[in-house]
């Protein structure tokens, strides 16, 4: 009998410990970044004593009203169903988002804020380009003032 090597089977075979080490690390630094990133505009609303809640202003409709902000900059933000603030936006950008959303939900409110330190310009543009996409009605947002004996 003449001696035959035996024939040995390739097989592929991909080591996943590194990559799982990898995506760990990866989340963990996710993790620990995460808190750090700037999740809206600074926007320090004037005061009003007359203010009414927006659970006030939308009692027929349960759903969160569209939050657009003008920070002192003239920078604009909107914030849709109560999700972070996107800020940074053009105000084509800006309009363009408040439409989609009026349009799967007309009866949805929008709510103008802008920093007490904005010129009355920035306010005043944002409210026009808003009026001519067809939103019907707006908003101001302010904070309350304080109450003596509080």
């Amino acid at each position: 009998m003449a001696y035959q090597p035996k024939k040995r089977k390739m097989t592929a075979e991909i080591n996943v410990v590194p990559y799982i080490d990898v995506m760990l690390v990866l989340l963990i630094i996710f993790m620990v970044t995460a808190p750090f990133v700037n999740q809206g505009v600074d926007v320090d609303l004037p005061k009003t004593q007359t203010a009414e809640t927006v659970a006030q202003l939308n009692k027929e409709n349960d759903t969160p009203p569209i939050i657009v902000e003008v920070d002192k900059d003239g920078n604009l933000g909107v914030s849709i169903n109560n999700a972070d603030m996107a800020h940074g936006l053009s105000l084509d950008e800006l309009i363009a988002r408040v439409k989609a959303e009026l349009a799967s939900d007309p009866k949805t409110l929008v709510m103008v804020g802008g920093d007490g330190r904005t010129p009355y310009a920035n306010i005043v543009e944002t409210l026009d380009a808003l009026s001519h996409a067809g939103v019907g009605s707006v908003g101001l947002m302010t904070d309350p003032l304080d109450k003596p004996g509080n």
